[in-house]
């Protein structure tokens, strides 16, 4: 299977950068949920789960069988996308029953009720809670039965587990069924979803979207140097800086260098370039006035001799903020 990429806006000769750097500006684009297809899983949760309102777009399933296809083809291609989903949209993608325990990272609030229920007697508080659960809906606030008759239904001691366990399946798919199938349809247009039998839910994450979380150490230890070597000033402040910067900096550092901001599951000794695995790689550049420039086909950053620290924090905080896309070599 052969990815062709075109674009009108910029020229790329892509050894494997540009296609890491496509599959990445492409999902971080589609999966954006300012436009209403995808939602946060939470208010403090960025994880992203299907938008129920999503019709209000009405090609939506039409969009979503398009990203089922991206998903596909980022796995088939050993590429990563840019933003994770919840670990109960990988269960159901697997086909795995969802439980109370995924609906704890979703929606905490809404857990410990359930959960409250569940280890409490509750016949003679008169609750008044029936077989519904409130939805809102473009600001409009509507209850939802979650079985048939369920407004006529009082919850009781003797029923509570099948209402827990309706409304946790409610809660973490609540409307959304089309649009998952027709994102699975999309993925199956590209390959097998059996073959993901292998894998949990967390493996699967990690197939997708790769590590987010970066051990300096290992990244150092798999760095390799041209005309610096370790104890170089430039290449001491270099590991000094990204020590010292945020996580979601190294992020965009490693995304301005090897096109993706994630890592293999095996870190960064399992980094790939053009021909096969390549390491992190810093090549020095002798004219201080220019900015670091990355190769991400070779995992390069070719880093200026500057005179200062100071210097170079600045040039290469240009470089990661400020520039977007790939180049020749």
């Amino acid at each position: 299977m052969t990815l062709h990429r075109c674009t009108t806006w910029q020229p790329g000769l892509d050894y494997g950068g540009v296609a890491r750097e496509w599959f990445f500006l492409l999902s971080h684009e589609i999966l954006n949920p300012m436009y209403c297809l995808f939602e946060y899983a939470a208010q403090d949760n960025y994880t992203l789960q299907i938008n129920a309102n999503s019709s209000v777009n009405p090609e939506h399933l039409r969009l979503f069988r398009f990203i089922g296809r991206i998903m596909g083809m980022a796995v088939y291609h050993g590429k990563f996308i840019d933003r994770g989903f919840t670990m109960a949209f990988y269960k159901q993608f697997l086909g795995k029953k969802l439980e109370l325990k995924d609906l704890r990272s979703v929606d905490a609030e809404y857990y410990n009720s359930l959960k409250w229920i569940l280890d409490n007697d509750i016949d003679e508080l008169c609750m008044g809670q029936t077989f519904t659960a409130s939805t809102e809906e473009f600001g409009e606030v509507r209850d939802v039965e979650l079985k048939p008759g369920g407004a006529e239904i009082d919850v009781t001691d003797a029923n509570k587990h099948e209402f827990v366990k309706l409304a946790c399946d409610w809660r973490l798919t609540r409307g959304t069924k089309d649009q998952f199938e027709a994102i699975k349809k999309g993925f199956a247009d590209i390959l097998d979803i059996n073959a993901l039998s292998v894998f949990d839910e967390r493996e699967l994450d990690m197939l997708l979207i790769g590590l987010a979380e970066f051990d300096v150490k290992d990244w150092e230890k798999n760095t390799i140097y041209r005309s610096y070597t370790k104890s170089s000033k430039q290449i001491v402040w270099f590991w000094e800086i990204v020590r010292e910067i945020s996580n979601e900096k190294r992020a965009r550092l490693l995304q301005f260098v090897t096109g993706s901001c994630r890592l293999p599951v095996g870190g960064f000794g399992e980094l790939m370039g053009s021909n096969g695995p390549q390491l992190f790689c810093i090549e020095k550049l002798l004219d201080a006035k220019m900015l670091p420039r990355s190769h991400t086909c070779f995992n390069r950053l070719d880093l200026p001799a500057y005179k200062t620290k100071d210097d170079l924090r600045e040039k290469l905080t240009i470089a990661i903020e400020e520039t977007e896309g790939f180049g020749l070599e």
